[in-house]
Protein backbone atom coordinates (compact mmCIF):
# COMPACT_ATOMS: atom_id res chain seq x y z
CA UNK A 1 0.00 0.00 0.00
CA UNK A 2 1.50 3.37 -1.01
CA UNK A 3 2.39 5.73 1.78
CA UNK A 4 1.99 9.46 1.62
CA UNK A 5 4.52 11.97 2.80
CA UNK A 6 3.39 14.99 4.75
CA UNK A 7 5.09 17.94 3.05
CA UNK A 8 3.31 20.59 5.14
CA UNK A 9 6.33 21.19 7.45
CA UNK A 10 8.65 21.59 4.46
CA UNK A 11 6.21 23.99 2.79
CA UNK A 12 6.04 26.03 6.01
CA UNK A 13 9.84 26.29 6.14
CA UNK A 14 9.92 27.36 2.49
CA UNK A 15 7.22 29.96 3.14
CA UNK A 16 9.25 31.42 6.02
CA UNK A 17 12.32 31.57 3.78
CA UNK A 18 10.35 33.56 1.18
CA UNK A 19 9.13 36.02 3.76
CA UNK A 20 12.63 36.85 4.89
CA UNK A 21 14.14 37.16 1.42
CA UNK A 22 11.35 39.01 -0.40
CA UNK A 23 12.56 42.48 -1.31
CA UNK A 24 9.36 43.52 -3.13
CA UNK A 25 11.17 44.04 -6.41
CA UNK A 26 8.63 44.40 -9.19
CA UNK A 27 8.04 41.24 -11.18
CA UNK A 28 7.15 41.16 -14.82
CA UNK A 29 3.91 39.55 -15.96
CA UNK A 30 5.91 36.59 -17.26
CA UNK A 31 7.72 36.20 -13.92
CA UNK A 32 4.33 36.10 -12.19
CA UNK A 33 3.22 33.43 -14.65
CA UNK A 34 6.34 31.39 -13.87
CA UNK A 35 5.76 31.87 -10.15
CA UNK A 36 2.29 30.34 -10.55
CA UNK A 37 3.79 27.33 -12.35
CA UNK A 38 6.45 26.87 -9.65
CA UNK A 39 3.91 27.14 -6.82
CA UNK A 40 1.67 24.60 -8.52
CA UNK A 41 4.46 22.20 -9.56
CA UNK A 42 5.94 22.10 -6.06
CA UNK A 43 2.60 22.30 -4.24
CA UNK A 44 3.84 25.27 -2.22
CA UNK A 45 1.78 27.11 0.35
CA UNK A 46 2.83 30.51 -1.02
CA UNK A 47 1.50 33.49 -2.91
CA UNK A 48 2.95 35.17 -5.98
CA UNK A 49 4.24 38.01 -3.80
CA UNK A 50 6.25 35.53 -1.73
CA UNK A 51 8.60 34.72 -4.61
CA UNK A 52 11.26 37.38 -5.03
CA UNK A 53 12.38 37.58 -8.68
CA UNK A 54 16.05 38.10 -7.80
CA UNK A 55 16.35 35.81 -4.75
CA UNK A 56 18.09 32.48 -5.29
CA UNK A 57 15.85 29.63 -6.38
CA UNK A 58 18.32 26.83 -5.72
CA UNK A 59 20.03 26.01 -2.45
CA UNK A 60 19.48 27.09 1.15
CA UNK A 61 18.58 30.72 0.47
CA UNK A 62 15.50 32.19 -1.18
CA UNK A 63 13.12 29.58 -2.52
CA UNK A 64 15.41 26.72 -1.48
CA UNK A 65 14.57 24.26 -4.26
CA UNK A 66 16.61 21.10 -4.68
CA UNK A 67 17.44 18.90 -7.67
CA UNK A 68 14.13 17.00 -7.45
CA UNK A 69 12.26 20.32 -7.46
CA UNK A 70 14.25 21.40 -10.54
CA UNK A 71 13.10 18.24 -12.33
CA UNK A 72 9.46 18.90 -11.43
CA UNK A 73 9.68 22.52 -12.55
CA UNK A 74 11.44 21.46 -15.75
CA UNK A 75 8.58 19.12 -16.66
CA UNK A 76 6.06 21.94 -16.30
CA UNK A 77 8.21 24.35 -18.30
CA UNK A 78 8.68 21.82 -21.10
CA UNK A 79 4.94 21.25 -21.27
CA UNK A 80 4.00 24.94 -21.22
CA UNK A 81 6.85 26.56 -23.15
CA UNK A 82 8.59 23.81 -25.09
CA UNK A 83 11.86 24.53 -23.27
CA UNK A 84 14.13 21.51 -22.90
CA UNK A 85 16.00 21.62 -19.60
CA UNK A 86 18.32 18.69 -18.94
CA UNK A 87 19.53 17.56 -15.54
CA UNK A 88 23.13 17.37 -16.73
CA UNK A 89 23.21 20.84 -18.32
CA UNK A 90 26.26 22.69 -16.99
CA UNK A 91 24.26 25.95 -17.14
CA UNK A 92 21.52 24.84 -14.71
CA UNK A 93 23.04 26.73 -11.79
CA UNK A 94 22.93 29.92 -13.87
CA UNK A 95 19.48 29.19 -15.34
CA UNK A 96 17.93 28.47 -11.92
CA UNK A 97 19.89 31.18 -10.08
CA UNK A 98 16.70 33.25 -9.67
CA UNK A 99 13.20 33.56 -11.04
CA UNK A 100 14.43 36.39 -13.27
CA UNK A 101 17.27 34.31 -14.75
CA UNK A 102 14.87 31.41 -15.33
CA UNK A 103 12.39 33.76 -17.04
CA UNK A 104 15.14 35.18 -19.27
CA UNK A 105 16.28 31.69 -20.27
CA UNK A 106 12.75 30.57 -21.11
CA UNK A 107 12.01 33.68 -23.15
CA UNK A 108 15.18 33.10 -25.18
CA UNK A 109 14.64 29.34 -25.63
CA UNK A 110 10.89 28.81 -25.78
CA UNK A 111 9.19 27.14 -28.71
CA UNK A 112 5.58 27.68 -27.56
Amino acid sequence: MPTSINVAPLNQIRRLNYMYTNTNIDKTEFENELSKHIITALNLDASLADIDPVAPLYGDEGLGIDSIDVLEISLVLTKNYGVQLKSDDENNAKIFASLRSLANHIQQSRTK
